[in-house]
């Protein structure tokens, strides 16, 4: 494994950890926003927190952890797929399941800005993913 190859799947996944850094803090800066604390104590969160709902949005925060590892085992070709599915459902819950404060649209642009650097590296920069060829002699 050339140093180039770990070093964009190093890359890779750094950009998931601070995706997935950003949603926690942005999710627990939300909370000290005046009266957050209250309307979810009250229950007045605009749905109804069901137990199957806080799966779905377990799963889905899951889904930025689990590429941060994903990134370093996968190979290449898995990876450009595995992420660009990733991203949209990421970035789906980014953005629908926001709010339009200034705070969450700060970590959002960090977020989204996070995952088109993915992009990036896993289109792109495929070729510093792919083992090296060995050198005939």
């Amino acid at each position: 494994m050339g140093s180039e190859r770990l070093e964009t799947k190093v890359k890779l996944a750094a950009l998931w950890a601070v995706v997935m850094f950003n949603m926690a803090m942005a999710d627990i800066v939300g909370f000290i926003h005046p009266g957050a604390l209250q309307n979810i104590l009250e229950g007045n969160v605009g749905v109804e927190p069901t137990a199957g709902l806080l799966l779905v949005f377990s799963a889905l925060i899951e889904v930025p952890i689990a590429m941060v590892f994903l990134s370093l085992v996968l190979p290449p070709e898995a990876h450009r797929w595995v992420s660009t599915l990733a991203i949209v459902l990421t970035a789906t819950f980014i953005v629908v399941g926001g709010s339009a404060t200034p705070s969450y649209v700060l970590f959002a642009t960090f977020e989204l800005a996070a995952m088109a650097g993915v992009l990036v590296l896993a289109w792109r920069g495929a070729r510093s993913l792919r083992p090296a060829r060995p050198v005939s002699t």
